[in-house]
């Protein structure tokens, strides 16, 4: 006899990302209503309220966790998830952030409509997240699962630098202006990045589990998130110009093809400064988006796996 959990939909959303597409959230919740499923509505209001849901929620009630906000709170829940023996509910997205990266990732629609029949009756792909975590002087690490990629160096210091109030204002436009700032204080910081034994040396590094980067934007061609291996992004040539040439690469689809740019697979990646050229500052590590760690930095494949749903 299998069991077959009921029609339920937990709906996490995060009231912030969603000030500006509430409609979008109240037209997914009614089309899933009327397909006959049940929908319990929970709104977030602090860092952690999102995984903590994920990770404790009835699986024997919930068939399936959608989540309405941008790739930051998205993560949080695959961390949730992550924690579980494989038990917990498949997840969902409903995309409200500034990037939507997985979203984008999982070709979903911008729709209501393609949004909640993914939810009722989407393909389950299973999916092992990739996890990083610094080295703390006692000995113990605690590591931060990502559905998406962990980035050090140029990006991670633009997220760094986006402050809350500063993206609810401007949205996606926050990350065009702190770009500029950036580039115009930019030192050539140099990074060491070994991958699977290998060492190589970069301006700015992203590893990542997915195709795109920062919206449609492509930076690993060959990369699918049911496929266990991580991409390494390296970029390998410094200087301001040289950063903004390969920004704008990135926005006309070049950057694959772009030279001094190179993408390399493996299991595992450490990421550690080689030089900070006088820089002096803190040397964050973006994870999904958010700056969540500073290097040195270790990052491998999680133990857990979460069932994302795709369109059928």
């Amino acid at each position: 006899m299998t069991f077959t959990p009921p029609k339920t939909v937990l709906l996490i959303r995060n009231p912030i990302a969603g000030r500006r597409r509430r409609g979008l959230v109240d037209a997914v919740v009614r089309r899933v209503r009327d397909a006959g499923w049940t929908v319990d509505l929970v709104d977030t209001a602090d860092a952690g309220d999102a995984r903590r849901l994920a990770e404790t929620c009835d699986a024997g009630r919930y068939a399936v966790i959608a989540v309405a906000g941008g790739d930051g709170t998205i993560n949080e829940v695959v961390n949730g998830l992550a924690q579980r023996s494989g038990d917990g509910p498949a997840l969902a997205i409903v995309p409200l952030g500034t990037a939507n990266v997985l979203a984008h990732e999982l070709g979903l629609e911008f729709k209501a409509a393609a949004i909640a029949q993914t939810i009722v009756a989407g393909h389950a792909l299973l999916v092992r997240p990739g996890e990083a975590w610094c080295a703390p002087a006692d000995g113990t690490a605690v590591p931060r699962c990502f559905s998406l990629m962990a980035g050090a160096g140029f990006d991670a210091k633009v997220v760094a630098g986006v402050t809350a109030p500063l993206k609810r204002r401007l949205g996606r436009a926050a990350y065009v202006w702190r770009s500029l700032v950036e580039a115009r204080r930019y030192k050539p910081v140099r990074y060491m990045v070994e991958v699977d034994g290998k060492r190589y040396e970069a301006s700015s590094v992203i590893v990542t589990r997915s195709r795109h980067y920062a919206g449609p934007y492509v930076v690993a061609p060959d990369a699918a998130l049911d496929d266990p291996l991580l991409h390494v992004c390296l970029f390998e040539r410094w200087g301001r110009l040289q950063t903004l040439r390969f920004g704008l690469a990135l926005l006309l689809g070049w950057l694959p093809r772009t030279g001094g740019y190179r993408v390399v697979t493996g299991h595992r990646v450490t990421i550690s400064v080689l030089s900070d050229a006088g820089e002096q500052r803190r040397q964050p590590v973006q994870i999904d988006g958010d700056d969540a760690l500073t290097l040195p930095v270790s990052i491998g494949m999680a133990a857990g796996t979460v069932r994302l749903l795709q369109p059928a």
